[in-house]
């Protein structure tokens, strides 16, 4: 790994970090929203580990049928370490606002990637600049309710 990506890995680390702090010490009075987007807590298990992992993310489409992450690691030429968990392992949990639901994660097709993408960006006009700053493709994950286990 190079240093440019530890460094980076480490900021997103402490970001992490700081935010799960403020929203456990305001009861998720502050930080539960970034502009117009949901935070969620997304809780994946990691695949060399087989430990539960959380990172915190924004949602930039969220409906009671389906959740929907960009893994965009700032632009970054890497994944990020949750979007390989979750490919490994698809069963997720994902905390909003208090509330956690067991979902099952997923890739987007490059279809759905296009019809969702302008939803996206028009969220969040920075992931249109992450995409162009990286070489890599940045997935789209769609959560979905998983059914009762």
């Amino acid at each position: 790994m190079s240093l440019k990506a530890t460094i980076t890995d480490a900021g997103m680390r402490a970001m992490n970090t700081l935010h799960r702090g403020v929203l456990a010490a305001t009861g998720g009075r502050l930080g539960s929203r970034l502009g117009t987007m949901d935070v969620v807590e997304l809780h994946t298990i990691g695949r060399s580990s087989g430990r539960r992992r959380t990172t915190m993310l924004t949602t930039p489409i969220s409906d009671a049928e389906k959740l929907v992450l960009v893994a965009s690691k700032g632009g970054s030429d890497s994944h990020p370490a949750w979007y390989l968990n979750l490919r490994s392992n698809p069963e997720v949990e994902v905390t909003v606002s208090g509330e956690t639901r067991k979902m099952r994660a997923r890739t987007a097709s490059p279809e759905e990637k296009d019809e969702l993408w302008p939803r996206i960006v028009g969220a969040y006009p920075g992931y249109a600049r992450y995409q162009r700053k990286t070489g890599r493709d940045i997935p789209v994950v769609i959560c979905e309710p998983r059914d009762a286990d």
